[in-house]
């Protein structure tokens, strides 16, 4: 087998496994077990809880102590162990923990997927440049698959989703063992202290307005992001209460139908060299805000009748609202940091986005939508929870362009990707 499709079978199942349950775990705690949105929210913050510490810990041990290939089988493997066990979690204090279990194991493989990639692609002597995003591509269409197994097997609201996804990640974990080596490269090299190693230096950056103003609202856009992930499936699956409804595919398949988002995501990232040409960084991240505004917008009137065409523009206009606020986000602290903390901000944004952001909005969510659109029954009243959702995504638009203060550019995109670096930890 050679390296490439090896390397893309990887990808395949790092994202298969999260696809088999991200979606569709909100239908199973809803649908079937009816526990609260409160506790929800709790169990979608284990990601941002994880997100914040583990994958920088688990860098260190591959950089200086275990085989990047080893740790991340091992890891998998021990994930789907935790998965097994979630099918037999009977009350939400301990689904919490389980889950944080869970996340504590998986999100730290998603940057040692790449370092393994990238470590392989390298001993092959090819192009990562070249070479990877064709390999990553395939990690979508894994989280894509995963979606449509889970949805026609009927597992959406069972129990089994969890089953497929531990499945796929002990796979994984054995498959992991057989690549090549990815032997730790700081072995035996000068000891940093832990402050270093974290990034923590990086917070420095937030000395400055500008860059502490963009982080304040990358926090804030990292709490919209799982808002549809939590609750768009069970949202969805909620017409079946309602008899014109229960027999139309988007009731039946929720997961297929959510997986357009999922679609419209690969096809974005196509189009940000354009709008990035065209309007400038501030104005496409700008775009994102409006973007997310539209897709709780058109949910909340959204129907699987008359109105799927709004549930499916709500899905189309994801891709929009992931891309351009990650990669132009990403691309703005590439152009605004020196190359010696460059690695270390991007940690930063990335912790800003799925931890701490996360959190916030998983909890206040859940929170929110238990005290103010659940009745006594257990229904929620989901065209205000998402109108509700779009408000707070127009106010983070509007005072945007209001407080973050930056140039406007239309440079090439080559201009903005390779730039003189404008900060540096050292500056005042």
């Amino acid at each position: 087998m050679n390296t490439k499709l090896r390397l893309t079978i990887l990808s395949f199942l790092q994202f298969f496994i999260w696809g088999s349950w991200l979606i569709t775990i909100g239908a199973y705690w809803f649908q079937t077990k009816q526990w609260s949105g409160a506790q929800f929210g709790a169990i979608f913050s284990t990601m941002g809880i994880a997100s914040i510490f583990m994958p920088s810990l688990m860098g260190i041990v591959a950089d200086k102590y275990v085989n990047a290939e080893k740790l991340y089988g091992i890891l998998h493997i021990l994930g789907g162990l935790t998965l097994l066990t979630i099918p037999l979690v009977d009350n939400p204090t301990t689904m919490f923990w389980v889950m944080l279990l869970n996340m504590i194991f998986y999100m730290p493989t998603l940057s040692l997927s790449i370092a393994v990639s990238f470590s392989v692609l390298k001993a092959e002597g090819l192009d990562v440049v070249k070479d990877y995003p064709p390999i990553r591509v395939w990690g979508t269409i894994g989280f894509i698959v995963a979606m449509w197994t889970v949805s026609l097997l009927g597992f959406e609201k069972s129990a089994n989703q969890f089953y497929v996804a531990a499945g796929a990640a002990i796979l994984l974990g054995l498959y992991s063992f057989t690549l090549p080596k990815c032997p730790p490269t700081s072995q035996g090299s000068s000891s940093r202290s832990l402050f270093d190693v974290l990034g923590l230096k990086s917070f420095a950056l937030l000395r400055d307005r500008k860059m502490a103003t963009f982080f304040v609202f990358a926090l804030l856009l990292g709490a919209a992001l799982q808002l549809t992930n939590a609750y768009g499936d069970t949202f969805l699956h909620d017409f079946d209460k309602t008899p014109a409804y229960q027999d139309t595919l988007t009731v039946k398949y929720p997961a297929i139908i959510m997986s357009i988002s999922q679609i419209s995501e690969t096809l974005f990232i196509l189009a940000i060299p354009f709008f990035l040409r065209r309007f400038g960084i501030k104005q496409v991240m700008l775009f994102s805000m409006i973007a997310w505004v539209l897709r709780f917008g058109l949910f909340a009137y959204g129907n699987p009748g008359s109105g799927l065409w709004m549930i499916i523009l709500s899905c189309i206009v994801y891709g929009m609202a992931f891309d351009f606020f990650n990669i132009s986000g990403s691309l703005f602290v590439e152009t605004q940091t020196q190359p010696s903390i460059r690695a270390s901000a991007q940690g930063l944004f990335m912790m800003m986005t799925n931890g701490f952001g996360a959190v916030l909005g998983s909890s206040l969510s859940g929170i929110i939508i238990q005290q103010y659109f659940t009745d006594a029954s257990g229904a929620k009243d989901w065209p205000n929870i998402w109108l509700t959702f779009a408000a707070y995504s127009l106010v983070i638009a509007v005072l945007f362009v209001i407080i973050f203060k930056h140039k406007h550019t239309t440079q090439p995109t080559e201009e903005i990707l390779h730039p003189e670096p404008l900060l540096s930890i050292e500056q005042p």
